[in-house]
């Protein structure tokens, strides 16, 4: 089970966040202040850390410093909207202002699934070359290759073919898909997702007849066999 550290200093708010958490299936740690926070950062092991940058007497830069210091980790750093116990506003990383885009405190729990993920992901060693039966990719360049001929992909095209031939045995979800490809939460983009597959089917059938995607309806998309 993936551990979150949750620093916020106003209880009904920790409470929020802390039951949507464990309702999607996480342990949260619930800190009341920086100085909690730290203690429990550098004492036991997170997948991920959620800091409430509203905090009273709260040093943002130092205590994501000290964190990251004691491992790595990904931060969220968010500020509760004052009208609505409802609303999070997520800041972009790096950011010291306190405005965001809001979202309900349940898509929080999508946002903190995607981030384990892709940080997760990062970690791992980068494959620089892939093959699949005519099909080549190239991670670094991002160019993709049927039979030696280029075939021309966008960054989200190529990632999504990646994701595919990385993992040939595996049926993906489109919030998995989504998550991988755009770095971003995933609200139901599934047009986006069928628009993207539908491109890249058609760019490879202008150099070959092999299919390479095939879709498993009602789950999400697999490399074809």
């Amino acid at each position: 089970m993936e551990r979150i550290l949750l620093i916020e200093d106003n209880m009904e708010i920790s409470e929020l966040l802390s039951d949507s958490l464990r309702r999607a299936g996480y342990s949260c740690t619930q800190a009341f202040s920086g100085t909690e926070g730290l203690f429990f950062a550098e004492r036991d092991p997170f997948s991920l850390a959620i800091l409430d940058i509203g905090m009273t007497g709260l040093d943002l830069k130092s205590i994501v410093a000290r964190i990251r210091r004691s491992q790595d980790i990904p931060i969220i750093a968010v500020s509760i909207a004052q009208n609505s116990r409802h609303q999070v506003h997520i800041l972009p990383e790096g950011a010291s202002e306190t405005k965001g885009d809001p979202i309900v405190v349940k898509e929080l729990t999508d946002r903190v699934g995607a981030q384990i993920r892709l940080f997760s992901s990062r970690k791992e060693p980068k494959v620089q070359f892939y093959q699949y039966q005519e099909l080549t990719l190239d991670t670094v360049s991002y160019q993709a290759a049927v039979k030696g001929k280029e075939i021309p992909l966008t960054k989200q095209e190529f990632k999504i073919l990646e994701l595919l031939v990385s993992n040939p045995d595996r049926i993906f979800t489109k919030r998995e898909i989504y998550d991988y490809a755009w770095d971003d939460l995933y609200l139901g983009e599934d047009k986006t997702i069928n628009v993207h597959i539908s491109n890249i089917r058609r760019k490879l059938k202008e150099v070959t007849n092999r299919p390479y995607i095939r879709t498993i309806w009602g789950t999400g998309f697999q490399l074809a066999k």
